[in-house]
């Protein structure tokens, strides 16, 4: 591993497991992308943000859009605001240096200190964005053309990429990164995760809480399962409403089941299982 880092093993508020700290440490140690799938609600973004607490580094957050270009995250030169400062007679317009604007990989690049780069969403973007984004963090250097300044890393950026599986990503992309994939949390792992964010909360009330959870994501035809983030703010909600462990059983419908659904066509279906009686254990 490289020798500035120590091995990764989560945050006092992000819970890991084995599989998931190996894969971290692998790409610290091979200096390599490591590239995080799993549904919604799992943790991926917020891995970035562990790891860069847990080695003190701050973090450049690149959102990708359909419309992102690997030429975004290096620069941009900014001609509308040239053009507006010629014509109101702001500033020196021929100083181009002062309307080029780094994006997130030239403020990794550029940054006297090393940095965590999130690059999050990368699959939304189109199929040649991923392998132009490999190729620039291959070359570690970039040179803006309007100015002729060449732009050289001075540390390797921490670069953690998240997909949602909206679409394939390139094999040539897949080779040069570490992959994991993160597994939606098991009950028990659940229970620690809800723990941390509520640490008062009546362990009744949270074991019931998580098995209708679970019993929840189980419903078939579900179109937006529940995630992690939302089962938190549900036993929020519960807590600050006072509703003990026993109003959660199965026989009742779920309190405050907007916070778990977000679909009109979910909470039918939600509706029509229960009215053939929710599958037990």
């Amino acid at each position: 591993m490289h020798s500035s880092f120590r091995q990764f093993q989560g945050t006092p508020t992000y819970l890991t497991d084995e599989a998931l700290e190996s894969a971290v440490n692998c790409a610290l140690a091979l200096e390599r992308p490591l590239l995080i799938k799993g549904e919604p609600g799992t943790g991926k973004t917020l891995l970035a943000h562990a790891v860069a607490e847990a080695y003190g580094l701050d973090l450049i957050h690149w959102p990708v859009k359909s419309t992102t270009r690997a030429q975004d995250g290096l620069y941009v030169y900014d001609t509308v605001q040239r053009l507006y400062d010629a014509r109101f007679g702001e500033g020196d317009v021929k100083d181009i240096r002062r309307y080029i604007k780094l994006g997130p990989l030239g403020q990794a690049f550029s940054s006297p200190e090393r940095k965590v780069l999130l690059i999050d969403e990368v699959d939304k973007a189109d199929l040649e964005f991923p392998n132009d984004l490999l190729h620039e963090l291959d070359r570690m250097r970039f040179v803006i053309a309007e100015t002729g300044d060449e732009v050289v890393a001075r540390h390797r950026p921490v670069v953690i990429i998240t997909s949602n599986n909206e679409k394939e990503l390139p094999d040539a992309f897949l080779r040069r990164c570490v992959f994991h994939f993160i597994e939606f949390p098991s009950e028990e792992l659940m229970k620690r995760i809800v723990r941390v964010h509520h640490p008062s909360l009546d362990s009744r009330l949270v074991d019931q809480a998580v098995v209708a959870f679970y019993e929840l994501r189980a419903v078939p035809r579900l179109r937006k399962k529940p995630s992690t983030s939302e089962l938190i703010d549900w036993l929020a909600v519960l807590a600050r409403s006072e509703i003990g462990a026993d109003r959660l059983g199965r026989e009742l419908p779920l309190p405050f089941a907007g916070v778990l659904l977000k679909k009109e066509q979910d909470h039918n279906v939600l509706a029509e299982y229960r009215s053939g009686g929710m599958r037990r254990r």
